[in-house]
């Protein structure tokens, strides 16, 4: 069956142009479209479609209110168009927030280098995110209903029963159960690193925001993002945490507690030795295909610090990750992968999980946690 998709923009042409572009996959059909927000609303609760794709911008009521609404009522996965501004930036990120899965430029020319790539991006950007429908169905299922034996994690998704794995599925467990008790490695790490893209603004902001004040490690941030957008993600980040968080500059000397942020479009290495690494930001590079990527900055760690980093890489699409993570084990060093249930996208995690080089698979709501312990800070 193919995935009904509700398209929302009081652009007449933007909604002509993303219906030609969703109805041209047989895989997807737009059953509808709505010019404002408030529209928006009624007609997802009305037509229940799989996927409503959304513009901020609009009268009567904006793409933000109708998100937080349409989440409340109807829960329905959603994909943001936002222009590539500062502002734009702050009110995407304020949609992923109330409940938004994922954001795509409204110009199409900045999705990707041609038409035909841009077209693809977006068709496999609400395939994608379909997925998460039944999750977020479930997560707000009556209390009357009968249990499946699942249960709503804070993070949006589900937690199922533990269930066999080759590598420890931690905080699975059934409901009647408490959770699991973690326990340290008794590794010492002197560098903490985080990949991640789609659904990864939310994920970062629930993991960082858990952290003391007087956090132990440097952190570096690998976020697939416009250029336009990492500059304010960072400062909301900083609002909401203790530790400071900034956009990560060329020359800036890693220290405890603080978190860097790899600026969209460029890449972020590691250059020195441990207690005096500095970070080396660099041109993007044409042939690569995501900028930042966590490849890059992985595997620069794995050579400054060698066994003394703790990985994780979390919700994306793709695969990005998974070498630099390779590289990091290489080393001796530790990557955790985000479980499944908790994942906008398993797509990155389980890339790395697959491969058998992450040793945990954690669900989000339990990573600070995790990290707390291992660390030995509770």
């Amino acid at each position: 069956m193919a995935v009904k998709v509700l398209v929302v923009d009081d652009s007449s042409f933007f909604r002509r142009r993303v219906s030609e572009i969703i109805n041209a996959d047989p895989r997807m059909e737009v059953i509808d479209s709505a010019v404002n927000g408030k529209e928006a609303v009624e007609k997802t609760a009305q037509l229940k479609p799989d996927v409503v794709t959304m513009d901020v911008e609009m009268p009567v009521l904006d793409g933000i209110s109708a998100v937080r609404q349409i989440m409340a009522q109807t829960p329905t996965p959603i994909l943001m168009f936002s222009s590539l501004t500062h502002d734009g930036a702050k009110a995407t990120l304020d949609a992923l927030e109330a409940g938004a899965l994922d954001f795509l430029p409204k110009k199409f020319e900045d999705i990707a280098r041609n038409r035909e790539e841009a077209t693809s991006l977006l068709q496999q950007r609400v395939l994608e995110i379909a997925r998460k429908r039944p999750v977020l169905r479930r997560a707000t299922r009556p209390a009357s209903q009968p249990s499946t034996g699942q249960t709503a994690s804070p993070s949006g998704g589900v937690r199922t029963p533990a269930r066999p794995a080759s590598r420890p599925a931690v905080g699975t467990a059934a409901s009647s159960k408490a959770p699991a008790r973690f326990t340290a490695t008794g590794k010492r790490y002197q560098l903490m690193a985080i990949g991640t893209s789609t659904g990864g603004p939310v994920a970062l902001q629930k993991v960082l925001t858990k952290l003391p004040a007087n956090f132990p490690l440097p952190i570096v941030l690998i976020q697939h993002m416009p250029a336009t957008f990492t500059s304010a993600f960072a400062q909301r980040l900083n609002g909401l945490s203790k530790i400071t968080v900034v956009e990560a500059k060329d020359g800036d000397t890693l220290k405890p507690g603080h978190a860097y942020l790899a600026p969209g479009g460029m890449q972020m290495m590691i250059d020195g030795r441990p207690g005096a690494a500095r970070l080396k930001i660099l041109d993007g590079g044409e042939r690569m295909n995501y900028k930042p990527c966590v490849d890059v900055t992985f595997g620069s760690a794995a050579k400054i610090y060698g066994d003394k980093v703790l990985s994780m890489v979390l919700t994306g699409m793709g695969a990005d990750g998974r070498e630099g993570a390779r590289m990091l084990k290489s080393a001796g060093s530790t990557i955790w992968a985000q479980d499944e249930e908790s994942c906008v996208v398993y797509g990155m995690p389980q890339a790395v999980a697959k491969a058998g080089i992450s040793s945990e698979d954690l669900p989000l709501e339990r990573i600070a946690e995790r990290i707390m312990v291992e660390l030995n800070l509770k």
